[in-house]
C-alpha cells in the first residue's frame, strides 16, 4: 500500500497561499466578465429604449398638435396650447416623481454568480481546514 505524502507545515502554508491567490484571481476575472456582459446588455437595452422613446415623442407631438388645433377651433389656438401645455407639465412632474422612487429602490448590479462561487470556495476551504485539524 502506498504511503500518503507528508509535507511540512511551511510547505502546506505555501501551497495553500498559492492556491488561494490563484482562486482569488480567477474569481475576480469571473466577476469582471460577468459584470461586463451585464453592462453590455444593459447598454444595448437602454439604447433601444431611447430610440423607441424618441420615435414615440415625435408621434405624440404630432397627435398633440392635432388636438391643440382641434380644440383651438372652439376656444382659440393659443388658449388650447396653454391648456395642453399645462396638463403635460403636470403629467411630467408625476412621472418624474415616480421615476425617482423607482431609481431609489434600484439594486446596484452585483456579480451574483461570482459571489456564489466565492462563498462556496470559502466554505470548501473552511471544511478542508477543519478536516485537516481532525487528522
Amino acid at each position: 500500500m502506498a504511503q500518503p505524502r507528508t509535507e511540512s507545515a511551511p510547505e502546506l502554508v505555501k501551497r495553500a497561499t498559492e492556491q488561494i491567490s490563484t482562486l482569488v484571481r480567477d474569481e475576480m476575472a469571473l466577476a469582471r466578465n460577468e459584470l461586463g456582459s451585464k453592462i453590455g446588455h444593459a447598454g444595448k437595452g437602454a439604447g433601444l429604449f431611447g430610440g423607441a422613446g424618441l420615435v414615440a415623442l415625435f408621434g405624440a407631438a404630432s397627435l398633440l398638435a392635432g388636438l391643440v388645433m382641434l380644440v383651438g377651433r372652439a376656444i382659440g389656438t393659443w388658449a388650447s396650447a396653454l391648456v395642453f401645455g399645462g396638463a403635460l407639465l403636470i403629467l411630467a412632474g408625476v412621472l418624474a416623481l415616480g421615476g425617482r422612487g423607482e431609481v431609489r429602490r434600484a439594486v446596484p448590479p452585483v456579480p451574483t454568480e461570482a459571489a456564489k462561487d466565492i462563498k462556496a470556495d470559502l466554505a470548501a476551504v473552511g471544511e478542508a481546514a477543519r478536516d485537516h485539524r481532525r487528522q
